[in-house]
């Protein structure tokens, strides 16, 4: 994890720190080997509206101040400073700026209504989409709409394939088309852990790519994570799980969402109440350029920008399909995709 300005800091002043944990109304912060539970200042909840002129015309006073009603200004792994109370606990008054943060489009409630960003977690070092072989069935559209997601916010990514046992053989051969999969994404570039909580297979290279880095785990329940986390430090599966259900009965993802310390170091946080994602302030014709293996395409078909990669002829991403340089399933996620209205 990247906290050591935070650590440098916390030991002179005792009052900088990250949030591990959250429940509404309620932060707990880790400083200095402690904990902090603390609140929000007022201060966190108010937007300060400056004039919309040019600003070399108007003297940059605030006009105004909106409180924040949507939006909760504080995420797991955020860098804060808070003031002691003198009683145990702090009084949170600002936020640090993010590295970078895991975020998604809301669902909209009702006509009319917008979508607004909802950080989920702040300061990550990667995201770690989390799929069965088997029992569930792998999503792989799913999984294209997380990494095209992540991509956009440049970010990251480890998949992360569990159960391997239920699809290999006494020979110790895998099931094929699973194979073939993987193979497909490792060679777009990203990363793909094969992982048996009952074997023991993948758990030390899963270790060594979660040590010292801060992880999103993106995944729904059933597809093997409790096992896993315990496989990888005893009673972690049970606590994340135990987080994970009350997430998941909440209306809103962020509402209890908690950090949790790995004994080799780094930290995860799961997600389990993202059952969509999503992509946040990415417009449509920009689609191709979060899917690796359509990038290097973007710009070079016949209708240049103007492609929607459909059936326009001389399209360069559909003759790439043709080809076989990009595979059939991951041009139709992009469409997919692409077809669904705000991506939402």
């Amino acid at each position: 994890m990247h906290t050591g300005n935070i650590k440098s800091r916390a030991a002179s002043s005792q009052n900088f720190g990250v949030v591990y944990k959250k429940t509404i109304g309620h932060y707990y912060v880790h400083t200095n080997g402690k904990v902090i539970p603390c609140a929000l200042s007022n201060r966190l909840r108010k937007e300060l509206i400056y004039p919309t002129a040019d600003p070399n015309s108007l003297r940059p006073v605030v006009q105004a101040v909106r409180e924040i009603e949507h939006v909760d200004p504080v995420a797991i792994g955020d860098e804060v400073r808070y003031i002691d109370a003198q009683d145990g606990s702090g009084l949170l008054v600002e936020v640090l700026p993010r590295r970078n943060r895991l975020a998604r489009k809301t669902a909209v409630p009702m006509p009319g209504a917008h979508p607004f960003e909802q950080v989920i977690v702040a300061n990550v070092d990667q995201v770690a989409p989390v799929f069965a072989a088997a029992n569930p069935t792998t999503k792989w559209n799913m999984l294209d709409r997380y990494l095209a997601a992540i991509e956009s916010l440049e970010l990251s990514a480890l998949i992360v394939i569990t159960k391997l046992d239920l699809v290999t053989d006494e020979a110790g051969e895998g099931d094929a088309d699973l194979l073939e999969m993987v193979a497909e994404y490792r060679r777009i570039g990203y990363p793909v852990l094969l992982t048996s909580a009952v074997t023991g297979e993948g758990l030390d290279e899963l270790r060594q790519a979660l040590q010292d880095r801060t992880t999103v785990l993106l995944g729904k329940s059933g597809v093997g994570k409790t096992a896993l986390l315990n496989k990888l430090q005893p009673g972690l599966g049970l606590r994340v799980n135990e987080v994970s259900q009350a997430t998941g009965k909440g209306r809103h993802t962020t509402t209890h969402l908690e950090m949790f310390p790995l004994d080799f170091g780094g930290a995860i946080v799961d997600t389990p109440g993202v059952r969509e994602f999503g992509l946040w302030d990415v417009d449509e014709d920009d689609l191709a350029l979060f899917f690796r293996d359509m990038r290097p395409y973007v710009g070079k078909c016949k209708f240049r920008l103007d492609c929607r990669h459909d059936d326009e002829p001389g399209c360069a991403i559909r003759n790439a399909v043709m080809a076989g340089a990009i595979s059939p399933h991951r041009y139709q996620s992009f469409m997919k995709l692409k077809d669904e209205t705000g991506f939402g």
